[in-house]
């Protein structure tokens, strides 16, 4: 079994920054800057953060039309599962509405990637095989999230693209990990577990590492926080375990408190117990993962 930590380093590891591209002024507000902006030889703009309008305010004052840029990483994201129903049709019994497609592609494109979403209901392995191996054009990182059922359909034809790694990482929730690079191009992969929950926090904890790094950023993950607990979590021993939260702010006090499933969608955080504890109780001092959907 592998920690949190160790996984969200060997995923990193393939998930290289992009080649910069020079964009005219106009165009790149919003961007990455690639590198450090100078006049003469003096430091005027920090490479590695978000264009702004000052920053373009000043590169026009000292001469320049364009700017080094990170484009933004292009990343589809595929569900695949023989039992989820498309939103907008009936279902019976046996099937269930395909959620994670939705979720996962807008949560990549808050992370500022350029997120495709793909939904399948593979009849065979080839057949899915094919449907990856067509996106791989338009992609510089692929996420999937496959139906329980389709577990080892997505694995096997992951295996016949390319050198995958498949992980059981010290956390809860969580469920069946893998990456790797697959296709001519060497396009970095990432599994998440079929469960929303687990394929959503994955997705906060690894994916958007991942995407930021791409994009040439300093700060890869969410800022953790410190904060009082209201009410009480428990967890499993040598796991890490995270619970959606709701983070607010009490007389300058910051507080916390576990997300019931109606509160779910508002939830603008992640109460995280380690690995040394198993249950926090209210009043105790938490580590709180701040979800801030904002661009920086």
């Amino acid at each position: 079994m592998i920690s949190v930590d160790d996984y969200l380093n060997e995923v990193l590891a393939i998930a290289k920054p992009l080649a910069p591209l020079d964009m005219p002024l106009l165009d790149a507000h919003g961007a990455t800057l690639a590198s450090d902006i100078y006049a003469g030889e003096r430091l005027v703009i920090r490479g590695g953060g978000r264009i702004r309008s000052t920053h373009i305010g000043l590169a026009a004052s000292i001469g320049l039309d364009h700017l080094p840029t990170r484009p933004h990483p292009r990343v589809v994201v595929i569900s695949a599962g023989e039992d989820l129903t498309e939103p907008g049709h009936a279902i019976d019994d046996r099937h269930s509405y395909e959620s994670n497609s939705w979720l996962l592609t807008t949560a990549v494109r808050e992370a500022e990637a350029i997120g495709y979403r793909v939904h399948t209901i593979p009849d065979t392995t080839e057949e899915l095989k094919d449907l990856i191996e067509d996106q791989l054009v338009r992609a510089d990182l692929v996420v999937i999230s496959s139906g329980p059922r389709s577990v080892e359909m997505m694995r096997s034809a992951l295996n016949s693209l390319g050198a995958m790694n498949e992980r059981e990482i010290a956390m809860s929730p969580s469920g069946h990990h893998s990456y790797g690079l697959i296709g001519p191009d060497q396009t970095p992969v990432i599994t998440l577990p079929s469960d929303s929950k687990s394929a959503y926090i994955c997705c906060e904890i690894f994916v958007r590492p991942m995407i930021r790094q791409m994009l040439g950023r300093k700060n890869l993950s969410h800022r953790v926080l410190s904060a009082t607990l209201d009410g009480e979590v428990s967890g499993e021993l040598s796991l890490r375990n995270y619970y959606d939260a709701i983070i607010s702010h009490d007389n300058e006090i910051l507080r916390v408190r576990p997300a019931d499933e109606s509160a779910r969608a508002d939830a603008n955080g992640l109460i995280v117990v380690d690995e040394k504890s198993s249950v926090k109780r209210g009043g105790s001092e938490v580590s709180v993962i701040l979800i801030d959907r904002r661009a920086d």
